[in-house]
């Protein structure tokens, strides 16, 4: 019996098997609680902070965000009941419905559906919360009751329930082993390796800011034991240095030394040579976070998969399909309660990627002469 039923069990007066309390093991990182000063403050991990530094400015994140995202949003998706794809299909602020929610449930971990309704109480429209706004408030046992839709100081309470056991929010969310209400997010394991990248980038553009690498440096040799520059003559060669031959914009640019100076010129460093290896080994390991095969987003040294056509198959099985049967399946039961027998599911006879191995599972089942046509239909996930 699921949480929505329980819930309805009981306000009909009908005996329901008693539930094991939940509680909270520790603070979410994504929540922002409060001290004992009435300060905001957050846990590991500020959310807001992490999607500037991941999505807004890695374009490795960004990127593999959107092709699970824009995946799933646009796979062909079948329904028992046409209201009910169209519900679906349909889109929540301007975005579409499931491309939201996939977003989400990769960065955050947790999507939340709003089921807004007309007069009458049938649903007409699903929206998809801000997850970072929302709090769960449970009950004196522990299990969701109600949730908090904050922005700036507005507080909205939505209710778990209406009076007919109908669930006014869908909560989809990803697994948490030590968190009874919040799921977990791919960007918290990726945060380190988001860390990294956006660190080399800016190593990167230092360099290419100074001539793109520490080309040499100017040695006095007055041809003197003891000599050195007085602090005025050292002032004035850093600073025309740096006005004329610091920056993009100078490179290449001739020098005129003067007596006594000479140029020695340097290299990069071993370790320095290491550091775009670096870059790449972090760019890996965002990708591993997202679940997105590397080949995908063009990082150079990844020859895990023998072409594109085969990590892009890849990408629909071990990441797309479950993410979205996980969305659909979970907005297929919150909508139960108006949809009988409501299900929701990815057409994969209508995926390009698995065009390959689905005419191999067609060839296979209709030679399979002892199979009758309809265990043949059931097999393909076709109605008899």
């Amino acid at each position: 019996m699921s949480f929505f039923q329980s819930l309805a069990a009981a306000f009909k007066g009908e005996a329901v098997t008693p539930r094991a309390p939940l509680g909270r093991s520790f603070v979410s990182p994504w929540i922002a609680a409060s001290d004992w000063r009435g300060e905001a403050s957050h846990g590991p991990i500020n959310y807001p902070v992490a999607i500037r530094e991941a999505y807004l400015k890695n374009p490795v994140a960004q990127r593999a965000v959107r092709l699970v995202a824009e995946g799933i949003g646009g796979a062909p998706v079948v329904a028992s009941d046409p209201a009910l794809l169209a519900l679906v299909s349909e889109t929540s602020a301007g975005q579409p419905l499931l491309e939201t929610l996939a977003a989400h449930l990769m960065l955050h971990g947790n999507g939340y559906v709003q089921v807004l309704r007309d007069v009458d109480g049938n649903p007409v429209e699903l929206f998809a919360l801000r997850p970072e706004r929302v709090t769960v408030l449970p009950d004196a046992g522990g299990w969701p009751a109600a949730f908090a839709y904050k922005v700036g100081e507005k507080a909205l309470r939505i209710e778990a329930v209406d009076d007919f056991g109908r669930p006014n929010l869908i909560h989809v969310k990803h697994f948490h082993p030590v968190d009874d209400h919040y799921g977990a997010g791919c960007l918290e394991a990726a945060d380190e390796a988001v860390a990294i990248h956006n660190a080399a980038a800016r190593w990167n553009r230092a360099l290419l800011e100074n001539a793109a690498r520490p080309s040499g440096a100017l040695v006095y040799d007055p041809g003197e034991p003891g000599a050195s520059l007085t602090a005025d003559q050292f002032d004035r060669i850093k600073g025309e240095l740096t006005a004329a031959y610091a920056g993009q914009a100078n490179a290449g640019r001739p020098m005129l030394l003067e007596g006594g100076l000479k140029w020695q010129s340097l290299s990069l460093t071993p370790a320095d040579m290491d550091f775009a290896t670096l870059k790449a080994a972090a760019a890996r390991d965002i990708a591993l976070a997202f679940g997105v095969p590397p080949m995908l987003l063009g990082i150079p040294g990844d020859n895990t998969y023998a072409n594109y056509r085969e990590a892009n198959r890849a990408l629909w099985r071990l990441t797309l399909l479950p993410v979205a049967g996980k969305i659909l399946v979970a907005i297929a039961e919150g909508l139960s309660p108006w949809f009988r027998d409501a299900r929701l599911g990815v057409d994969l006879d209508r995926v390009p990627a698995l065009a390959e191995d689905r005419e191999r599972l067609w060839a296979q089942v209709s030679a399979a002469e002892f199979l009758s046509s309809d265990e043949k239909r059931a097999m393909l996930g076709i109605k008899p």
